[in-house]
């Protein structure tokens, strides 16, 4: 097993092929724990997978394989670094679609072992939760709020590797309830991107429900919302453009309404739970942070309780090598280093102690 480098500026290769996007990237992590970003690639799968409506976990795997090897070759040219700077390899290690995993965990493990360098397994997750250390170096404690396709969590990130998970979706999460809502309204993939765009275009003037609003454990539920949003568009079929913008209008602000509330609760606890100096701040990450009208809501929300608003760059957001290479990179920094027997896993909780959340199953 490769030994962790003597030397505190550490240059890191990330590798990011947990669903279908094909990723990599290389950062330097300072001395004082500042983190340089020297390239950052990403090919993105959706025309392959659009026809299909979401994605189809072979054909990621089977692309993945096809463009990896060309993807790293491109990020250490563009970084104009040689293999002789490298001081370890990251992989995304789950959680996400095992067939991709296995490709990154694979390509990454054969690099360290011919190489001799160290190899970190990497929580999806975790490089979310990590990523305003590179983009803005923020440290720790703060609150996270995690909105993607697959997760929608609250979390206190205390450190590296020690987190605190405050609430969870209970069935659908965030982005995959926008996917299934433009699926169901005819709009293009990927959803949530469609339903942003076509409700600019509407008027939130439909009655939907604002499940779990006001409840004092900060769960999520959504599966109701998208319920209700059927329900409501059958009650206008055939649907005009009209009715399907002011559909998104009314689903986009019922849905921004139950996060706003939901993470100023969390917000509460997190104050309750490390006290009134602890420092205020608000990350929010996943690729449905993009979404403007969350973004603007959640200003708001952190405003009034005195929370600063992190929000990474957008391509930081979405899935991408950089923020795996980063939680590398912090992760090497500390010796936390894994041998080339460490798996591949489609879940893999950030906080395995939270208490079970009541119907949240694998969402947990």
């Amino acid at each position: 097993m490769a030994t962790v480098p003597e030397k505190r500026d550490l240059v890191v290769l990330g590798i990011e092929t947990s669903c279908d996007e094909t990723a990599a990237a290389l950062v330097r992590r300072e001395a004082s724990g500042k983190g340089v970003l020297l390239a950052n690639l990403v090919r993105s799968q959706l025309a392959l997978h659009a026809e299909f409506g979401g994605v189809v976990p072979e054909i990621a795997a089977r692309a993945h394989v096809e463009l990896l090897d060309r993807l790293i070759a491109e990020a250490l040219s563009e970084s104009r670094l040689g293999w002789e700077e490298i001081d370890g390899v990251a992989a995304t290690a789950g959680p996400g679609l095992i067939g991709g995993l296995i490709v990154g965990v694979t390509t990454a493990k054969a690099i360290a072992l011919a190489r001799g360098l160290p190899f970190i397994a990497v929580n999806h997750l975790e490089a979310h939760a990590l990523t305003p250390g590179l983009t803005h170096g923020l440290r720790f404690p703060y609150l996270l709020l995690l909105v993607s396709g697959g997760h929608t969590q609250l979390l206190i990130v205390k450190d590296v590797g020690s987190y605190t998970r405050l609430g969870t979706t209970l069935d659908d999460a965030l982005g995959e309830a926008f996917d299934k809502a433009a699926k169901l309204l005819g709009l293009s993939y990927p959803g949530g991107p469609a339903v942003e765009e076509c409700a600019k275009r509407g008027r939130a003037t439909i009655a939907l429900p604002r499940p779990m609003l006001g409840r004092s454990e900060p769960h999520f539920s959504l599966a109701g919302l998208k319920t209700a949003l059927r329900h409501e568009a059958m009650k206008r079929e055939p649907l005009g453009k009209q009715d399907v913008a002011d559909l998104c209008a009314s689903f986009q602000e019922a849905a921004v309404d139950v996060v706003s509330d939901r993470t100023g609760r969390a917000m509460e606890l997190y104050v309750d739970a490390l006290g009134p100096d602890a420092q205020k701040a608000l990350v929010v990450a996943g690729g449905v942070a993009a979404n403007q009208r969350l973004r603007a809501a959640l200003a708001g929300a952190a405003a009034e309780q005195g929370f600063a608003l992190i929000l990474p760059p957008a391509e930081l957001c979405t899935d991408n090598a950089a923020m795996v290479a980063w939680a590398g990179a912090e992760r090497l920094a500390r010796g936390l280093v894994d041998d080339l027997a460490a798996p591949s896993r489609a879940r893999w909780p950030l906080d395995p102690d939270a208490a079970p959340a009541i119907g949240a199953g694998v969402k947990a």
